[in-house]
């Protein structure tokens, strides 16, 4: 009976600290009503620092862990967040760490967004190994990966999860196309408000995200080539 309860007040206990999100430190507040909520580079924007948010604890929800720091950061006002690596005893930084890792949060003006024209990012499962294809060439995701392709005018990409009802999409380049996300299925992402974050945009297995929730995911998940 006591080991029960002790499994039992374990869980409870990981299960709520999977879910921390710490407004940890606040600069000063910005008025602004901005729905988005995207990643800038810092160091080549004149962006206006607002505070940080430390998210303690791994889980692999995504969609409710963004929705909690989106709302941690609307109420500074923040518009905009980049990853703050930890500081070690070294003086050099850490690297990104999914059990514990802060954000810094900023307001920024529209020049301060880096533009990615024509350039789509494919985000896969946080569960399960998937594989894709595009223009026949096959490519291999572990979890909580992603990879992104430039789109060549005149070229039409064709995506594939290469299974009996899944999903194909075409995509190509325009002019003036805005930047792409699209994420493998493997869980579902809710078509909601900001308040709880994660838009699915297409139903089956390649779903269209809405950029803020993408770069949140891209900043968590691994790049690769």
């Amino acid at each position: 009976m006591k080991k029960a309860l002790f499994l039992y007040l374990f869980f409870l206990t990981t299960t709520i600290f999977a879910q921390n999100i710490v407004l940890n430190k606040v600069v000063k507040t910005h008025p602004n009503t901005d729905k988005f909520f995207y990643r800038i580079n810092p160091e080549n924007t004149s962006a206006e620092y607002l505070g940080e948010i430390e998210i303690q604890g791994f889980s692999d929800d995504d969609a409710k862990v963004f929705g909690m720091i989106y709302k941690k950061a609307k109420e500074v006002g923040a518009n905009a967040f980049a990853f703050k690596p930890f500081e070690l005893v070294d003086g050099t930084s850490s690297d990104f760490d999914p059990i514990n890792y802060k954000l810094s949060l900023y307001y920024a003006s529209a020049s301060d967004f880096e533009k990615e024209d024509n350039v789509a990012y494919f985000i896969a499962s946080p569960y399960k190994k998937q594989t894709i294809s595009i223009n026949k060439e096959k490519i291999l995701f572990e979890p909580r990966t992603f990879t992104k392709i430039t789109l060549e005018p005149g070229e039409i990409y064709t995506v594939s999860t290469q299974k009996l009802l899944g999903s194909t999409i075409k995509i190509g380049a325009q002019e003036n196309q805005p930047v792409q996300y699209f994420q493998l299925s493997g869980f579902a992402v809710n078509t909601n408000s900001y308040g709880s974050a994660g838009i699915h945009l297409k139903s089956g297995d390649i779903m269209k995200l809405e950029q803020s929730y993408a770069q949140f995911l891209t900043t968590i998940y691994k790049y690769f080539k």
